[in-house]
């Protein structure tokens, strides 16, 4: 057979396409490296979207199940008024709220709470609808996340079937946590956690600050919303919202005695002991007594109150009003809550 190359032309044959070979595999992996940066390179796959990288979808679990977002929800809906308070406090985006009876003790005339009714109106959120939930109306605003309370009188858990067809539907407890710990999950759900942060550490100082400022009346004391119209008093307890934030600035909550039973007209909730009849003034054993959803006309009416005049907290001239907003903590409300607190027993 004919020899078409000598042994040595042959070697640089092979040696000059093994050099071909090289440059253009480093000249594709430099056309790479260009249009990607070294953090993706090494972590990220070729196919990753942005906002997986960013850490969605996320999952919440609630107590209809776990809820998953695959993006960060635009379109907010919330159906509590109670928590669209906390929603714009982490500055989530609000397409429409619920709203409460109008120009009430609490309420502006869009059926805001007055807490917050200057933020809503410079965010420029309008109530879907007056106290009865409307799904046709929470519809038309195009929502991408519906929130739901789970209790409360602002619920709309009867028509969570039909939101849930809507568009993802969020029930959240806020009757059992702070309004901080409600302001943590709405945050991680919603991708505005640093909000929720920076809402947590603006009042965790003013706490701070309060409790350094104050002199605590007489302990224990009753903490509770008093109503004139026969239903007798709801009396907060350690696990409600009021009960948390009394706690941290260094109040201890009465108990009643163990045999006094609350009532369940409300439902079985562990926020709050419903006394009535005889029950209202043998549950009510504080040395003091904290007034929610209150004024100073209110803490005039209950020591009128024949059924307790008798009472410890009564007698002793302890009774204080802790503020008509403060049925429903947030951060505006609970931040109101506190100058109350500080006016009553700034230290002199």
């Amino acid at each position: 057979m004919k020899k078409l190359f000598s042994f040595p032309v042959l070697c640089g044959l092979l040696i000059a396409a093994a050099l071909i070979f090289v440059v253009s595999v480093r000249s594709c992996s430099t056309q790479y490296s260009a249009s990607q940066p070294a953090s993706a390179q090494a972590a990220v796959p070729a196919d990753a979207s942005p906002t997986a990288q960013q850490g969605w979808p996320r999952t919440l679990q609630t107590p209809k199940g776990p809820l998953t977002l695959q993006k960060p929800p635009e379109r907010i809906v919330s159906t509590s008024v109670t928590i669209t308070g906390t929603l714009l406090a982490i500055n989530a985006p609000l397409a429409g709220s619920g709203g409460t009876s109008r120009n009430s003790t609490v309420s502006d005339d869009q059926g805001f709470f007055t807490q917050w009714s200057a933020v809503a109106k410079k965010a420029n959120l309008k109530p879907l609808y007056i106290t009865e939930p409307n799904a046709e109306a929470i519809a038309a605003a195009a929502p991408d996340l519906i929130v739901i309370a789970a209790t409360g009188g602002d619920s709309a858990l009867k028509l969570y079937d039909q939101l849930s067809a809507i568009a993802p539907t969020l029930v959240i407890d806020y009757g059992d946590k702070s309004w901080q710990q409600l302001a943590v999950q709405l945050g991680e759900i919603t991708g505005h956690e640093q909000d929720a942060s920076a809402a947590i550490n603006r009042f965790e100082q003013r706490v701070q600050a309060v409790k350094q400022n104050i002199t605590l009346p007489p302990q224990p004391v009753s903490a509770l919303v008093y109503y004139e119209d026969g239903r007798g008093v709801n009396l907060w307890t350690p696990a409600s919202a009021q009960g948390k934030l009394l706690s941290e600035l260094g109040f201890t909550l009465a108990i009643p005695p163990a045999g006094v039973q609350g009532g369940t007209s409300m439902g079985k909730r562990n926020d709050v002991i419903q006394l009535a009849g005889e029950n209202m003034a043998a549950g009510l054993a504080g040395n003091s007594m904290l007034l929610f959803s209150a004024d100073d006309d209110t803490v005039t009416r209950v020591r009128a109150n024949p059924f307790l005049e008798h009472l410890t907290s009564v007698t002793s001239g302890q009774v204080y009003a802790m503020g008509p907003d403060t049925f429903r903590l947030d951060y505006y409300s609970a931040s109101n809550m506190l100058d109350s607190i500080e006016r009553h027993f700034k230290s002199r």
